[in-house]
C-alpha cells in the first residue's frame, strides 16, 4: 500500500503547475510520508522514496524557500516538537506567503539539538546507503542538488533544521571504522582513487581481505569530497566543522598518536590515502590545518607548537624503516596538493629571509664548491660529456628552449648548475653509462611534466618572480632549515646505508620540493655556488659530503666496480639478484646517481630565478 503512495504523492506533486508544498494541509502528508519511509532499508519501496524524494529535491530546487516547510513542524508520528524554523499554522489549511517562511520567524530562545525525526535529509542520506545502486546514486545526486542551493536561508535552514553534518559524518566514521585492522598498508595505498559514481565497482571480486569496506569508506568521502565542492558555503563550512571535529579529531588523532609499529602503518596509510582522496578546498584546507598547524612564522630548533606535526616529521626519521618510508610517503602526497600552507609551513618559512647566505666576506675555507674555472666560462652542454650521455642531440636542443614564463638569461649559469650536479658523482661510481636507457634524457621529461604541475598549483599563490633582495632580508637569529628540511637532509647524509625503497622516497620528496617555483626555494636546494653562512648547509652541501664518504668507502671495496655494475643490473632486472657484501651501499650509488640527474634535470627545465642574487 505504501508504494502505491508514495508512487501518487510523486506523480501529483511532478505535475502540479501552481506551488501548494507551502499550504500547511500538503506538506503535512509529505511530512508523515518521508517519516514512514524512513531508516527502513531494504524495505523493497527504495525506488519509490528516493522517487518521491527527488520530485521534492526538484520543487525545493525551483523554490528554496519550500525547504522550511519540508523540515520544520513536529514529529507527526510521536508528537515531539522538534527545532522550528518558521512559525507553525495555527488552523489547518492556512498558508504561508511563499518565499517569506524562512526568514519570518525570530530565533527560538534555547538552541536544541538539530533534528533526527525521519526528514527528507534523513530519508535522502539513508537512502545512499542503499546496497541498491541506483538508488544509491540517486539520492547521493538529489543530496548533491539540495545542498547546493543558492538561497542563503535556505542553506542556513537546511544546517540548522536537519541532523545533515551528522547524518554524512557518523557514516563516515563507521565506514571508517568497518575497514579490518588487520588490512596491509600496501593494499590501501595501491588501491585506486575511489569515485562515490561507481558504488561497488572498487570492491569487485575481492582481491584482498578488507577491500570491500576500504573501497566504501573512500567512496563515501569522495562523495563528501563532492557534497562540499559544490554546496552553498554554509552548508559546506558546517560539514567540513562536523568532519574535522568527529573524524580527524575524534579518530585520526587518537590513532596517530598509537606507538604500536603495525598501528602506525595502518593508519598512516589510511590519512595517506585520505589525503588523496580530498580534492576540495574547505575540507584540504581543515586537514592541512589539522596536521601541520597554522604557524608560519620562521622555527627554530626543538620548537614544537603543533605537537602533531613534530610527531609526523619524527617519524620520517624513526628507527623503523617502515614507519619512516610511510611517513615520507605522506607528505609527498601532502606536497602534492594545491594548498600553499603545505610548503610554506614545512620549508618555505625558514628561507624567506635567506639566512643561509654569507653576508660578509667569507673567509676561505672549504665550505662550498669552488668557484669555476674562468677558462669554462663558455662551456655548453653540448660539450660535456656527462650531460650528454645516452642523450639524442636533437633532442637535447629542444630541451635547451626556455620554457614559457621560467626565468629568462643565463644560459651559461644554468650548464654550471647542471654540470655541478651531473659531476658530483665519480666517473668511477658511475654506472649508467653501461645501461640502456640510462640516459638524461627521461629525466628532462620527468621533469618537465613536475615542473609543470608544480607552477600550475603555485599559480594562483602570488609568488614572487625573483629572491627577496639580500638588504631588505634581516634574519634575527642563526638559520635553521625547519624541522623537515632538517629531517630530510639527515636521511640523504645516510643514502649509503639505507634501504633501497627509503632512499627512493627521500629523493622523491626532496625532488617535489625542488621543483616548486619559489626563488628561495630554487635557490636553497638548486644552487651549487651559494656561499654559505657559518654552519649552515644546502642540498648540494650534503651532497659534496655524501661523496667524500663514498670515495673513502669505495677504495676499501676490492672489485666495487665489477660488483656495482652487477648491483645496477639486478635492479634493472636484467640478472638475477644474489647476495653479496655491500649491497646496501651499492644501491644507495646507484640512487645517489640518478638523483643527481634528477636535480640536474630539474634545475635544466626551470632555469634561474630573475632578479639579482
Amino acid at each position: 500500500m505504501r508504494q502505491q503512495v508514495l508512487l501518487f504523492f510523486s506523480r501529483v506533486l511532478g505535475q502540479m503547475q501552481h506551488p501548494l508544498l507551502h499550504y500547511l494541509n500538503v506538506h503535512r502528508p509529505v511530512q508523515k510520508l518521508l517519516q514512514l519511509s524512513g531508516d527502513r532499508l531494504g524495505s523493497g519501496t527504495e525506488k519509490e522514496e528516493v522517487q518521491f524524494a527527488a520530485v521534492l529535491c526538484t520543487k525545493i530546487k525551483e523554490d528554496p524557500s519550500l525547504l522550511a516547510y519540508i523540515l520544520e513542524g513536529k514529529s507527526i508520528l510521536t508528537g515531539r516538537r522538534a527545532q522550528e524554523l518558521p512559525a507553525s499554522p495555527v488552523e489547518e489549511g492556512a498558508e504561508h506567503p511563499p518565499g517569506t517562511a524562512a526568514a519570518a520567524s525570530p530565533p527560538p530562545a534555547e538552541v536544541s539539538p538539530p533534528r533526527r525525526d525521519s526528514n527528507l535529509v534523513t530519508s535522502l542520506v539513508g537512502l545512499c546507503k542503499s546496497q541498491k545502486s541506483r538508488v544509491a546514486l540517486k539520492a547521493r545526486e538529489n543530496l548533491l542538488s539540495l545542498v547546493g542551493l543558492a538561497q542563503e536561508a535556505a542553506a542556513a535552514c537546511l544546517v540548522r533544521s536537519s541532523a545533515l553534518c551528522q547524518l554524512l559524518t557518523e557514516h563516515l566514521c563507521d565506514l571508517y571504522s568497518a575497514v579490518p585492522p588487520g588490512t596491509d598498508p600496501s593494499d590501501v595505498l595501491a588501491l585506486e582513487r575511489a569515485s562515490w559514481r561507481s558504488q561497488g565497482d572498487a570492491a569487485g571480486d575481492g582481491v584482498f581481505p578488507g577491500k570491500e569496506s576500504l573501497a566504501a569508506f573512500f567512496a563515501w568521502l569522495d562523495y563528501l569530497d563532492e557534497l562540499v565542492m559544490g554546496a552553498h558555503p554554509v552548508v559546506a563550512d558546517a560539514i567540513t566543522e562536523a568532519v574535522e571535529e568527529k573524524f580527524f579529531q575524534g579518530i585520526l588523532q587518537p590513532q596517530l598518536l598509537e606507538m604500536s609499529e603495525l598501528a602506525v602503518l595502518g593508519i598512516t596509510a589510511m590519512l595517506t590515502g585520505t589525503v588523496r582522496q580530498l580534492r576540495a578546498p574547505p575540507l584540504l584546507r581543515r586537514l592541512v590545518l589539522f596536521l601541520l598547524g597554522p604557524d608560519q612564522h620562521p622555527e627554530t630548533p626543538g620548537d614544537s607548537p603543533h605537537p602533531l606535526r613534530a610527531h609526523l616529521i619524527d617519524r620520517c626519521n624513526h628507527l623503523s624503516d617502515e614507519i619512516s618510508l610511510a611517513s615520507l610517503r605522506l607528505f609527498e602526497e601532502l606536497l602534492r596538493k594545491p594548498h600553499e600552507h603545505v610548503v610554506r609551513n614545512l620549508a618555505l618559512r625558514n628561507l624567506e629571509t635567506r639566512g643561509y647566505l654569507q653576508r660578509s666576506p667569507p673567509i676561505p675555507d672549504e665550505r662550498g664548491p669552488p668557484e669555476p674555472d674562468p677558462d669554462e666560462d663558455g662551456l655548453d652542454l653540448e660539450e660535456d660529456p656527462y650531460f650528454t650521455d645516452g642523450f639524442p642531440d636533437a633532442g637535447f636542443r629542444m630541451t635547451k628552449k626556455r620554457l614559457p614564463g621560467s626565468a629568462p638569461s643565463g644560459k651559461g649559469q644554468v650548464s654550471e648548475v647542471v654540470s655541478s650536479f651531473l659531476c658530483l658523482v665519480p666517473e668511477d661510481a658511475k654506472t649508467s653509462s653501461c645501461m640502456e636507457e640510462g640516459g638524461y634524457d627521461t629525466y628532462v621529461h620527468d621533469a618537465l611534466g613536475t615542473v609543470q604541475a608544480c607552477r600550475a598549483n603555485a599559480a594562483p599563490w602570488g609568488w614572487p618572480l625573483a629572491p627577496r633582495p639580500l638588504d631588505a632580508c634581516h634574519p634575527e637569529v642563526t638559520f635553521y632549515e625547519g624541522h623537515f628540511l632538517k629531517v630530510l637532509f639527515d636521511r640523504m647524509s645516510r643514502i649509503l646505508d639505507q634501504p633501497y625503497s627509503l632512499n627512493l622516497q627521500v629523493t622523491s620528496v626532496l625532488s617535489r620540493l625542488a621543483a616548486f617555483p619559489h626563488p628561495h626555494l630554487h635557490e636553497y636546494l638548486l644552487d651549487p655556488y651559494l656561499t654559505l653562512a657559518p654552519d649552515c648547509r644546502s642540498l648540494f652541501s650534503v651532497l659534496v659530503r655524501v661523496i667524500g664518504d663514498l670515495v673513502q668507502r669505495l677504495q676499501r671495496v676490492p672489485h666495487f666496480r665489477a660488483k656495482l655494475l652487477l648491483v645496477r643490473r639486478q635492479l634493472m632486472g636484467m640478472v638475477p639478484g644474489e647476495q653479496m657484501d655491500h649491497t646496501m651501499l651499492f644501491k644507495g650509488v646507484v640512487v645517489l646517481e640518478e638523483f643527481c640527474k634528477e636535480l640536474a634535470a630539474i634545475a635544466l627545465v626551470k632555469g634561474p630565478p630573475e632578479g639579482p642574487p
